[in-house]
């Protein structure tokens, strides 16, 4: 559920008017505390056409003048991931609140630096990770820390569907971070990382399409005490897109599709299997972590507690550790990975 809603009304800007960008500003014009105040764009023209569909007050053809905009307080930042490090400092060297799309960024170089100007400026900021916030995830999480089932052994995730190839595209270009990892593969990391914490071993297996880009991703991590995580993902193959939690004497699925606003099946040994569903959100469930970031704000927090950003910096290492594992390069923005401990 929604906090109570505070005195102040936030003006928003949409950085990138973008397939995600509509997702997040159909739930975010439902906030009576979020005012849709201006959308951003590299052509007018699709700046203008978002801002009329949702109702924007402004309409910008760059970034720069968006966040020279003194009127604007937060900023949703909805461009390709191998432009959110550039997005992101721009916003915060403006002193503008940052809400930022995941993958937070192309590798931890890049996080370390927004995480520097957020501070160094003094402003908000947070990765959009926005499973984090839903009930049925929250629930999740409660019960396998709970120790009523016993001690989590087995993380097993998948989120994989079938992408039209296109060279031309995002999701096959790795000069804008394509391939399958940074775009759903990180949600299965992000349920081992929530779940067991960061692994001490990774292997991998990865098959690449023409263009260079990762296409589909298997990952095996282990941990202390013989704990595994099996995880995929893949744009070659559709899959049930579920998040299962072996444990010692039962387990935990999160439902299809695991990382959106699902229900929770939980089995124990002696006691049967049963199903958790939770009353619909206002939205489609983005409305949360929005909400939460304006709740930090009234609170004058410049980071969240429940997505911090040392969450996002153990997330991207793994990302980097992944990638340096299965071969996977972005040439233009790192070439090499540096070897982290």
């Amino acid at each position: 559920m929604l906090a109570p809603i505070m005195g102040k009304t936030y003006n928003w800007a949409i950085l990138g008017c973008g397939k995600i960008a509509r997702k997040f500003t159909a739930d975010l014009s439902l906030l009576p505390n979020a005012r849709l105040h201006a959308a951003a764009s590299r052509s007018i023209e699709r700046a203008k056409s978002f801002a009329a569909e949702f109702g924007f007050r402004k309409a910008y053809g760059s970034y720069e003048e968006m966040v020279d905009d003194p009127e604007v307080d937060v900023v949703y930042i909805a461009s390709p991931h191998s432009h959110h490090h550039e997005h992101a400092v721009l916003c915060s060297s403006h002193r503008k609140a940052v809400l930022c799309e995941k993958a937070f960024a192309i590798n931890s170089r890049e996080v370390e630096s927004m995480i520097e100007s957020a501070r160094a400026n003094d402003t908000f900021l947070m990765e959009a990770f926005w499973t984090r916030f839903q009930p049925s995830f929250l629930k999740a999480m409660e019960i396998i820390h709970s120790g009523e089932l016993g001690e989590l052994k087995m993380v097993r995730s998948d989120f994989a569907f079938n992408a039209e190839y296109d060279a031309d595209k995002r999701l096959y270009n790795v000069d804008l971070g394509g391939g399958s990892l940074l775009d759903i593969g990180i949600y299965p990391i992000f349920m081992s990382l929530m779940a067991l914490g960061k692994p001490s071993e990774i292997r991998t297996m990865a098959s690449f399409s023409p263009t260079g880009a990762e296409e589909t991703i298997m990952m095996s991590f282990g941990y202390p005490g013989g704990r595994m995580a099996s995880l995929v993902s893949s744009f070659a193959s559709h899959s049930p897109t579920q998040a299962e939690f072996w444990l010692e004497n039962g387990y935990v699925r999160m439902n299809r599709q695991f990382n959106a606003p699902t229900s929770v099946t939980v089995f124990k040994k002696g006691g049967g299997e049963r199903t958790i569903t939770f009353p619909e959100g206002i939205g489609s469930g983005y409305e949360l972590e929005a909400a939460h970031v304006m709740e930090c704000l009234d609170s004058g927090k410049r980071e969240s507690d429940l997505m911090p950003l040392s969450l996002s910096t153990d997330l991207m290492e793994i990302l980097d550790r992944v990638r340096r594992e299965a071969g996977i390069v972005f040439p233009r923005h790192d070439g090499v990975i540096p070897a982290r401990g």
